[in-house]
């Protein structure tokens, strides 16, 4: 008989953590707080902790909800995490993430942040990507990974957590995969901020020969652009409007969160009339945009070079300097700031870009994380030179175990 185990919560990958018998803690997939589990044979055991998988809910736990997509359960689907679980215990939960990596990784002596709830808790994806399994060059299932089997794929019928328009644009699509280009490795749609839609294909082998064929083929074909991307290589339009709109920047995939989250960490700067800032990983310009609103001198520095050729042409308040580089390599030829914002991507600060904020500081840095436990690690860096001055977790990513994070600091 496996054991029996008390889920007490929800760890940064979403999985439920309990204790086995003998202290290890054990993370068990679609589990909730507060419920008892009963584990299948076979637990994975390491030094210090253990993985098991579901067998039995023994006991469910009063977060423990019916899960509204259907693939989340007959499929396994590995896109959400937390759909079995209340809207309430996962704001509890990411709140309690963020503040575990910031006590015990950043070694910072604080509580859990306040979290601003998502105005939507579906869909409000404006950019799904899909996965693809081929045979004999073409795609034989388009869809997401299984949690469990993270090398399958899923046939896709409807993801709950994307706008209704992608939808609507993947079913036009579905019977229709014979005209995207062979070689298919992955799908990506998402919408622009005029509502356009973009179909971005990425493939290996010959270009995408005939994409007029698939906007011809589709109902409302003419507001569709699509894009074909070589593997290891650079995407470009093949068909419909060259808008300059960058399909393959970074851009929050929740835009009306991600515009909150941007408006409160341009807050906690406070006054930047005439100051000069840096915005640091800065991709399309948002965030710069919304410093020029305020009178800041902005210089965006970003290493997409499409994303600063279309924030270039934006219309701003106030000049922006937009330069396309890595952070860490262009610093030396930036001019003293006063304050400076940093969206780093999943990896953290670079190195070079924590030795140049630490040597020389600044008076106010905001820190923009989509990864609470890199946030932590580089806060835990700028300790010696900053000291926090305020944290707000919000909820850009509902469903899921994701959780954006602003941390406003000032030189100590």
């Amino acid at each position: 008989m496996s054991d029996v185990v008390a889920i007490t919560a929800i760890a940064a990958g979403g999985e439920g953590v309990g204790r086995l018998a003998d202290g290890r803690a054990v993370f068990v997939a679609r589990t909730a707080p507060g419920e008892r589990i009963r584990l299948r044979e076979g637990v994975k055991l390491h030094k210090s902790f253990a993985r098991g998988e579901l067998a039995e809910i023994v006991a469910p736990g009063v977060a423990r909800v019916t899960a509204a997509c259907p693939h989340y359960v007959q499929d396994h689907c590995g896109g959400c995490q937390l759909q079995h679980v209340t809207y309430e215990a996962q704001l509890a939960a990411k709140q309690a993430i963020v503040g575990e990596a910031l006590r015990r990784i950043a070694k910072l002596d604080v509580g859990d942040p306040e979290i601003v709830e998502a105005v939507e808790e579906w869909r409000y994806r404006a950019k799904v990507s899909l996965a693809v399994k081929g045979g004999r060059g073409r795609a034989r299932a388009v869809g997401f990974h299984q949690y469990d089997r993270p090398g399958s794929v899923f046939d896709l019928k409807d993801c709950h957590i994307a706008d209704f328009k992608l939808m609507a644009l993947w079913r036009e699509l579905r019977p229709r995969l014979d005209l995207l280009p062979p070689r298919l490795s992955r799908l990506t749609l998402r919408l622009d901020r005029e509502g356009r839609r973009h179909v971005i294909a990425e493939s290996s082998g010959e270009p995408w020969r005939n994409p007029e064929a698939l906007r011809a083929a589709l109902p409302d074909g003419a507001n569709v652009i699509c894009w074909w991307q070589p593997v290891d290589g650079a995407a470009r339009v093949v068909a419909g409007p060259a808008t300059g709109f960058p399909a393959t920047a970074f851009e929050q995939v929740n835009p009306e969160m991600g515009t909150i989250a941007r408006g409160w960490a341009v807050e906690q700067l406070g006054d930047v009339r005439g100051a000069v800032v840096w915005d640091l990983y800065g991709g399309i310009g948002d965030t710069a945009v919304a410093l020029a609103e305020r009178g800041a001198q902005v210089v965006s520095v970003d290493a997409d070079e499409k994303a600063i050729d279309w924030a270039r042409r934006r219309e701003v308040p106030r000049p922006v300097r937009f330069i396309a580089g890595k952070a860490e390599d262009v610093l030396p030829t930036l001019p003293e700031p006063s304050a400076v914002v940093v969206h780093p991507p999943h990896a953290g600060l670079h190195w070079n870009v924590t030795l140049r904020l630490t040597g020389q500081p600044v008076n106010r840095l905001i820190y923009v994380s989509c990864d609470p436990a890199t946030l932590a690690r580089d806060l835990h860096r700028l300790s010696a030179t900053y000291r926090v001055t305020a944290v707000r977790a919000f909820d850009l990513f509902p469903q899921t175990a994701h959780v954006e994070t602003v941390v406003a600091m000032e030189a100590a």
